[in-house]
């Protein structure tokens, strides 16, 4: 009975993005035969997988914008996919920085604005502005008219900009040194003195982030990262959410939320495979179902061996600690056996219990008993990898923080 108390409490949860899913899906399923259904779903991963996202980030030089794009894709300055960072100019061409985990997901290196030559309307053209679904413009300083004028051509355009001050970890520690010092009073000096600038130059209610890219989980990144997200079209806003580094308990719930929309989707799939009349096929499918999806949830909150070593060099923590936070086995202890053996515990958990719960929803599968078995073994599968996946990286985020404290 606990099995089914958590598949009615998880339903009660389900949100309004999930909810809409299960309705389309079930349409399918009640208006076209199996095998239509199930090729509309697996065309739907297929375009999700396809969206681009591409990110613009410029600003004068030396701003910091590619340490910026570096830390969105989650590396350093000084590793082999890095975008080059230094003091001048680095980047003469509009250059593409995809992200390691989520290719789909472009981060675009501008050059550097404010040159004495520097007309806002030519430097679109040659940039290229129509591919960019967004533009952040940074400073490191107070944004100068070069700032304020193209942030005017971008919006006669029609396209999304975000101002972000960056270096703010520089200015904080430049003040500590002062009796006086408060941080809170420090953070509301520059972003008044930056506004004030925009104000002055002709942007109307400007909105400035105060970010450090060496500490991406603090200052403003949360409040950036959700404005973009509420202006982001729905099918590129999960795909900026996952693909960003886990800087704080935040990011990792939203990614939580995000991924439990997968498994309700990744469930229907697995019913409507298991529907069909076809020896084995519904046990080869649903394995691989789950080992793309555990891979993908491994890489979304970062717990792939590359990831934690990249971590662990980032932070000085040492990879075996990062390690040890980790409940659920590296995605390279995960095989085909492992995943069957999960699949084969599940059914045996009683899943067929619940079934009932969700004929009205499964109007073609709900007279085929192996469609709704596979629906709730693999639901229940999915949701616990990806929770205890969740957990984990809840556990290396605070093991980070406390940084080289055992």
């Amino acid at each position: 009975m606990a099995e089914s108390e958590d598949f009615d409490n998880d339903w009660g949860m389900i949100s309004d993005h999930e909810v809409k899913a299960v309705g389309e899906f079930s349409e399918s399923l009640e208006t076209q035969n199996i095998t239509s259904a199930i090729q509309k779903i697996q065309t739907y991963f297929q375009d999700l997988d396809e969206v681009l996202l591409n990110i613009a980030v410029t600003g004068e030089s030396g701003s910091g914008k590619s340490s910026f794009v570096n830390a969105l894709r989650g590396l350093g300055d000084e590793e082999e996919q890095s975008a080059p960072t230094g003091v001048v100019e680095t980047t003469t061409d509009p250059t593409p920085y995809p992200h390691p985990k989520y290719p789909n997901v472009i981060l675009w290196d501008l050059p550097g604005i404010g040159t004495p030559n520097f007309k806002p309307d030519e430097y679109l053209d040659k940039v290229q502005f129509q591919r960019y679904d967004i533009f952040i413009i940074i400073a490191s300083d107070r944004f100068k008219k070069s700032s304020v004028d193209l942030a005017n051509e971008i919006q006669g355009l029609k396209k999304k900009f975000y101002f972000v001050r960056s270096k703010i970890d520089d200015n904080i520690r430049a003040e500590e040194r002062k009796r006086s010092f408060n941080k809170g009073q420090v953070l509301h000096r520059v972003k008044e003195d930056c506004m004030k600038g925009l104000v002055e130059g002709g942007v109307e209610h400007p909105m400035v982030f105060l970010i450090s890219s060496h500490e991406l989980g603090n200052y403003d990144f949360n409040a950036l990262q959700e404005t973009i997200e509420k202006e982001l079209p729905e099918h590129k806003r999960d795909m900026l959410l996952l693909s960003l580094p886990n800087g704080s308990t935040k990011i990792l719930q939203k990614k939580r939320e995000a991924l439990q929309a997968r498994v309700w989707k990744m469930a229907f799939l697995s019913a409507g495979v298991a529907a069909l009349p076809i020896p084995g096929l519904s046990i080869c499918a649903d394995v691989g179902i789950l080992m793309s999806e555990i891979k993908k949830y491994h890489n979304t909150f970062g717990l792939d061996e590359e990831s934690l070593k990249t971590l662990s060099s980032h932070t000085n923590v040492p990879f075996e600690d990062l390690k040890s936070c980790l409940k659920f086995p590296l995605y390279e202890g995960i095989t085909a056996n492992v995943v069957a053996k999960m699949l084969t515990n599940a059914a045996g958990r009683g899943m067929m219990m619940v079934a009932g719960r969700f004929l009205s929803m499964l109007p073609l599968l709900g007279s085929v008993p192996a469609g709704v078995l596979s629906f709730c073994t693999t639901h229940a599968v999915l949701k616990n990898c990806m929770e205890e996946l969740a957990d984990d990286a809840q556990r290396v985020l605070k093991r980070v923080l406390q940084g080289n404290e055992v």
